[in-house]
């Protein structure tokens, strides 16, 4: 069943996100102060939308996806934002990656405004989003994960309610964990093939099935050996994701030695300038730590 639905953020993850909601049939209404951002989505047949608060105000559902908690705050709260157009019991997925400390006090303002909330970080990346086959962990209250599914549907192969506000974010922490300790492990398996003379981009085909297959393997080997670093998620976020996860770890007393490891060789790729490139980009640290001085 369409459904109208209010998309706040537009870069390539809303791009992607709105991409499939228009092609299975939603009405979109998309805001984001990137016009050009905007107009690539209108051109697809969504509705361009002035402030967050126009564009959720004939909303059945507002998306977010965006790049931090502050951002998401000023999107909802703000003076045009969100909260001020919304009509009562309008159900809030956000499907940005924020800490779940964040969340669990935006779902709380929500509630007091009379808005649902449902944090609903997601993994696969823009290219899973536009076949609707994302993984998506989900925190709220039961039934409005469940109402959610009307719209998550259509972009999910994988929707789990993890548990209250916060759950979907905690577990996502866990999730870009796996994936960068991941993604370290392919670029440096992948610069030891190529040292090596072995044909990396042969690997994963090679690997299949076996215990070493994985997503990332499969998708990343032959970017890192090519240096194609095309953005499909970049550096810097997450930096940020690592970050919080830290800040976690922190709090529960958990030990996390290589997750710090990978955390301080993402910062130093993301200091060199390389926050905006994609993932594979991390095969830099070990193109660059070899180079022989001039």
């Amino acid at each position: 069943m369409p459904h109208v639905i209010a998309l706040l953020g537009a870069g390539v993850m809303g791009n992607a996100i709105g991409s499939r909601l228009l092609e299975v049939g939603h009405a979109v209404a998309v805001f984001d102060p990137d016009l050009a951002k905007v107009a690539a989505l209108a051109e697809m047949g969504a509705t361009a939308a002035g402030s967050g608060r126009a564009a959720a105000a004939a909303a059945d559902f507002v998306i977010l996806s965006l790049n931090s908690a502050k951002i998401v705050e000023a999107a909802v709260f703000g003076d045009d934002g969100v909260a001020a157009g919304a009509r009562p019991g309008t159900l809030i997925i956000d499907m940005s990656s924020i800490d779940p400390k964040s969340t669990r006090t935006l779902a709380r303002r929500a509630a007091e405004k009379g808005l649902r909330w449902v944090d609903g970080p997601l993994s696969g990346g823009a290219p899973k989003a536009r076949i609707g086959r994302l993984t998506v962990m989900a925190g709220g209250e039961a039934g409005d994960v469940a109402d959610a599914r009307a719209v998550m549907a259509d972009l999910c192969a994988n929707y789990t309610h993890m548990g209250p506000a916060g759950a979907g974010q905690t577990t996502k922490l866990i999730n870009q964990v796996l994936c960068a300790l991941n993604f370290m492990a392919v670029a440096e398996a992948t610069r030891l093939a190529l040292d090596a003379g072995v044909d990396a981009a042969a690997i994963p085909k090679a690997l299949a099935g076996g215990r070493a297959d994985s997503a990332i393997l499969q998708e990343f080997m032959g970017k890192m050996a090519a240096h194609d670093y095309s953005p499909t998620g970049r550096l810097d976020n997450m930096v940020k994701d690592l970050t919080a996860a830290q800040d976690l770890a922190r709090a529960t007393g958990t030990a996390m030695p290589m997750t710090a490891l990978v955390a301080e060789i993402h910062r130093l790729l993301v200091g060199a300038g390389l926050g905006a490139a994609d993932n594979a980009a991390l095969m830099e640290f070990f193109m660059r730590a070899d180079k022989e001085p001039e």
